[in-house]
């Protein structure tokens, strides 16, 4: 029983977002510290024809080392990874990443529920789940797995979002265990261990 009251150290939290998301990261990302035991993995619903220097952008952000995932890239604690733009993005088991081409979900690829699902198989109880402004469904039956798996699901405040339908759908389809707007966020996340 006594397990149960223990947390276990978080591995790895993953941010995702669509429409309205990219401001609250531009907000977010300079209040982190620089120094968390952690990977941050974001991933934002972006055009397919959208170029990598949206990774360059973030890293202007923070003193973290910031990059777009490549097919296979080991995930290291510290860092900061960006989904690239149409492919999904996989968790594996040793800890890497992969990048999937299969059709979209919820008319987006990268599709947050597929990240979180897959993280949450790795993780499960070590995995911080963050979901941002956004106009559609994805990223609610990903924190459903994230919570099943024990891990710690978490979404923007609906009043401070840009487009509050995604984390205000999550809030209505599954159990949250934080809302926060970005102060409180910034905070949650440099007292996480």
């Amino acid at each position: 029983m006594e397990e149960n009251h223990v947390a276990k150290a978080v591995k790895a939290l993953i941010i995702g977002g669509s429409a309205g998301s990219l401001q609250v990261l531009f907000n977010l990302l300079p209040l982190l510290k620089s120094n968390l035991p952690f990977a941050i993995i974001i991933v934002l619903h972006r055009r397919h024809s959208a170029d990598s220097s949206l990774s360059d952008l973030l890293s202007t952000k923070t003193m973290s080392p910031t990059r777009e995932v490549e097919d296979k890239d080991v995930i290291r604690a510290g860092h900061i990874y960006l989904a690239p733009a149409d492919y999904h993005l996989l968790i594996e088991k040793q800890e890497s990443f992969s990048l999937d081409y299969s059709e979209k979900i919820n008319f987006s690829r990268p599709s947050i529920d597929v990240t979180f699902e897959s993280a949450a198989e790795v993780y499960g109880p070590s995995l911080v789940a963050l979901l941002l402004s956004g106009a559609n469904e994805d990223g609610t039956k990903g924190l459903s797995q994230v919570k099943k798996a024990g891990g710690t699901t978490i979404v923007q405040n609906p009043d401070t979002a840009q487009m509050p339908y995604m984390p205000h759908y999550a809030m209505m389809h599954t159990v949250i265990d934080h809302i926060l707007d970005v102060p409180q966020m910034s905070h949650y996340i440099n007292n996480l261990r």
